[in-house]
């Protein structure tokens, strides 16, 4: 039996390459979580200018509107580490999709304002359950060589979403349609709902979890020659030998564990400091205030959310072949004083030229961002961690992320009624070049190793260089 399935595996790679296809369409299935990362952290951006006026939200009721969906991502990225160490990474895809599919439609259907929030918060779990597994999925079914770019093709479908609820706020935008706005993420969390019916599971849980014969049966679908697959069983197998039971606290046991937790900690640190998701929630609102009018500000954030997609794949391009450390640190660098330069702009008189020139300093913001932090916060955070940690020990810088984003989304207006927009963008400057200074110190070069090459690096580095 072994030798026909060798045989066959042996045949597929040497014809049609059905491994690639395989993982392809593994990544594209568990993207749609992405997606919907991506359309439901953007939309709310159009939205709010019309839950707004028909609710008669204050300040602080329009903030809440945003952070209960991010208190909801903290709640997902908590719970989901430890389920999908228990019960698989494609179990955590399916919990992912219905949970999309049944907040999308509370959201858009209910009347009450606590219904609404309630549903939003179902939304959150999901968001936050998604940026922790999509990664960690696609991180454990892509081979070494290929994983960088497929990894990030998650953060492809987060550019993707938010630029695509960008152009459903403006589509939406003169009829005050925010249910449909918010409603229309059920059909691609439908989508990826029977999608992940056809996935594979990891390999690197099944052999976790002492289903050896199951992982080889996946990885002979997914890789392309049988010593390719006898190699990476030999090194998962080596990896899970020398686990011990993982508990939190007996993470930081390790070096290697340690160190990794810490990396990932300061890049979603710096991810969340240098003030994307600010931007990306309250954008129309940011540029109202600076004279614009509802519909040409949602107008303005397509353009920003366009940006933020055609970075995204030129990040992608450039991810493998110049590596995560140049990428990452060098254009927190050029976000850093993006960030000054538009804060500088907030101090000068309000005319036509200082809008069209507040919006370019926008685009170029976001577009750097994506190409740069947006890759790498996911991508550093699935490959610097061990197997058999690697669900408990991501929820990290996870939660960093999402714990950060939800601070930074209750005080972004208040900030700017206190200190002005270019206080907030100023802050926002200095973070991110903190955050490139702490990363030059610390960060490995990732690209081209094996999950267990970067752990055994991890373990014995000195330098992050």
């Amino acid at each position: 039996m072994a030798t026909n399935r060798t045989s066959a595996v042996t045949v597929e790679s040497e014809g049609a390459n059905p491994w690639r296809g395989a993982v392809i369409w593994a990544s594209v299935v568990a993207g749609l979580g992405g997606l919907l990362f991506g359309y439901d952290t953007g939309i709310v951006s159009g939205a709010l200018l019309y839950v707004t006026d028909e609710y008669h939200l204050s300040e602080f009721a329009q903030q809440a509107f945003v952070a209960i969906l991010l208190a909801g991502a903290v709640v997902g990225v908590l719970v989901t580490g430890p389920v999908t160490d228990r019960l698989g990474r494609r179990t955590g895809l399916a919990g992912v999709a219905a949970l999309y599919l049944v907040g999308a439609l509370g959201s858009s259907v209910v009347g009450s304002l606590p219904l609404i929030y309630t549903s939003r918060f179902l939304l959150g779990v999901a968001v936050g359950a998604a940026s922790l597994v999509v990664p960690m999925y696609i991180a454990e079914v892509a081979p070494a060589r290929i994983r960088g770019r497929l990894v990030s093709f998650n953060q492809l479908f987060v550019a993707l979403g938010i630029f695509v609820s960008y152009l459903v706020g403006y589509a939406f935008a003169d009829s005050h349609g925010w249910r449909w706005m918010i409603g229309l993420a059920a059909v691609p969390g439908l989508v990826m709902l029977v999608g992940q019916l056809s996935l594979p599971e990891s390999p690197r849980w099944l052999a976790a979890v002492g289903r050896g014969d199951d992982a080889r049966a996946v990885l002979g679908r997914i890789r392309s020659t049988p010593g390719e697959v006898d190699e990476e069983i030999s090194a998962i197998t080596e990896a899970i030998s020398q686990a011990k039971a993982v508990t939190y606290r007996s993470l930081f046991r390790s070096r290697g564990v340690r160190r990794g937790i810490v990396i990932g900690v300061v890049v979603a640190a710096t991810n969340q400091l240098a003030g994307v998701n600010a931007i990306l929630y309250y954008a129309p609102t940011m540029l109202t205030q600076a004279g614009f009018g509802d519909s040409s500000a949602i107008l303005s954030s397509v353009g920003i959310g366009g940006a933020f997609l055609l970075f995204t794949v030129l990040g992608l391009l450039l991810v493998d072949s110049l590596g995560r450390r140049p990428l990452l640190i060098g254009g927190t660098v050029v976000v850093a004083a993006t960030l000054a330069a538009i804060g500088l702009l907030y101090l000068l008189p309000r005319t036509p030229t200082v809008g069209v020139l507040l919006v370019v300093g926008l685009v170029v913001y976001e577009g750097v961002f994506a190409a740069s932090l947006g890759i790498a916060i996911w991508l550093v955070n699935s490959e610097i961690l061990p197997n058999n940690v690697r669900g408990k020990a991501q929820s990290f810088g996870t939660v960093t992320h999402w714990g950060l984003d939800l601070a930074i989304s209750l005080v972004v207006l208040t900030v700017i009624s206190s200190l002005s927009a270019t206080g907030l963008f100023w802050a926002f400057s200095v973070f991110a070049i903190a955050g490139a200074v702490v990363l030059w110190r610390i960060l490995p070069e990732t690209k081209e190793r094996s999950l267990e090459e970067i752990e055994f690096q991890l373990e014995s580095a000195s330098t992050g260089r």
